[in-house]
């Protein structure tokens, strides 16, 4: 199974926030159910570290069950959609839905935006900076947080 950045974020918002491993599992659930497959692991590490580089999920750290877990979260460029044959994966993995903090999600979201303008400065990559502009105002749309200093600095690069 090769899920797409929208599919991760669709398995990850069933449940509003996955470990790696339970994202992993839900989907190797979902192969299984499919066509009797399973998932290649470097194919999701891909997919999971593109979709963190396009926003599409957010790596947000929260305490869950008293310990402080590292949640993938649907993020503000997702439009999440459940791949085939995995709306049944909240009723076989035992997880509960994760409620959570609106407000640290966005500041954790805040944080990995300014790395990526920080990179993308250094890079001097015009594409990605360009990329970025647009994906500051779904950030804001997504999360109260204001990056009008993030968009100068990406704008003022690309002079």
């Amino acid at each position: 199974m090769d899920a797409t950045a929208d599919e991760l974020a669709g398995v990850v918002d069933l449940f509003g926030g996955l470990t790696r491993a339970e994202l992993e599992r839900a989907l190797s659930e979902a192969a299984f159910r499919a066509d009797g497959q399973s998932v290649d692991e470097a194919a999701l590490e891909t997919a999971i570290e593109d979709a963190l580089e396009s926003f599409a999920l957010v790596r947000h750290e929260q305490t869950v069950d008293g310990e402080r877990r590292s949640l993938l979260v649907a993020g503000p460029t997702a439009f999440p959609s459940v791949p085939d044959h995995a709306e049944d994966v909240p009723h076989i993995l035992d997880v509960d839905r994760r409620r959570l903090d609106r407000e640290a999600l966005g500041e954790t979201a805040r944080e990995q935006f300014t790395d990526a303008v920080g990179a993308a400065e250094a890079a001097e990559d015009e594409d990605r900076i360009r990329h970025l502009i647009d994906v500051s105002y779904d950030v804001e749309a997504w999360a109260p947080v204001e990056l009008a200093a993030e968009r100068e600095r990406l704008e003022a690069a690309l002079e």
